[in-house]
């Protein structure tokens, strides 16, 4: 598992989710741009994923068109 300092897997998941859904898409239409299945993105997003793999992070956050860093900024509520 990844881990970055202050940051926690939870972190992960909430701010993946808040990045598609600010993007419009579901996680059908994330994981089509991505190259990926629907289901490694509601993994990410719920917690399942034991092992984060970098390649899918990188894949992800083309899709979202954003820096792969975005994806572990916290964002206040």
């Amino acid at each position: 598992m990844v881990y970055f300092r202050d940051m926690s897997p939870l972190h992960l998941q909430i701010r993946l989710r808040q990045l598609r859904e600010t993007a419009g898409l579901t996680q059908i239409a994330l994981a089509e741009l991505a190259g990926v299945s629907q289901r490694a993105i509601s993994d990410l997003e719920t917690g399942k994923t034991q092992r984060i793999d970098l390649e899918l992070l990188d894949r992800v956050s083309r899709a979202l068109r954003v820096d792969p860093g975005a994806l572990f900024r916290r964002v206040k509520a």
